[in-house]
């Protein structure tokens, strides 16, 4: 599922917001890929690390890959994006004391799927 979130935020990453572009998807660090690399309406590149459940572990992970990407000064300031189906209240606190945002995903609706309990 995390791949395919992945793919579907990349393709739709207006998601996150009006204006947003995408960079690279698997963008290449020296610890790993960071899943989305992209820039915000105002132009500053943030880092998304996309999971299904999003706990500290994943907030942990991304904030070592922007210790990173913050050094480019090509990209820097890099900020992050923690994106998931389901984020756990601890991780919501750790992902905000950093200055990361966190955001919900829901699958269905990057799929296009309208769910039975809506009107539209």
């Amino acid at each position: 599922v995390e791949a395919h979130l992945q793919e579907l935020l990349a393709e739709h990453i207006t998601t996150l917001g009006e204006g947003w572009t995408l960079i690279r998807r698997e963008y290449p660090t020296a610890i790993g890929p960071v899943d989305i690399l992209c820039r915000d309406a105002s132009g500053q590149t943030v880092a998304v690390e996309i999971k299904r459940r999003g706990e500290i572990d994943g907030v942990e992970q991304l904030t070592r890959y922007l210790e990173l990407l913050n050094r480019d000064p090509l990209l820097a300031p890099v900020r992050g994006g923690f994106a998931a189906q389901e984020i756990k209240p601890q991780a919501r606190v750790l992902a905000a004391d950093r200055g990361i945002d966190c955001v919900t995903l829901d699958y269905d609706a990057l799929r296009g799927i309208k769910r039975e309990d809506t009107l539209f």
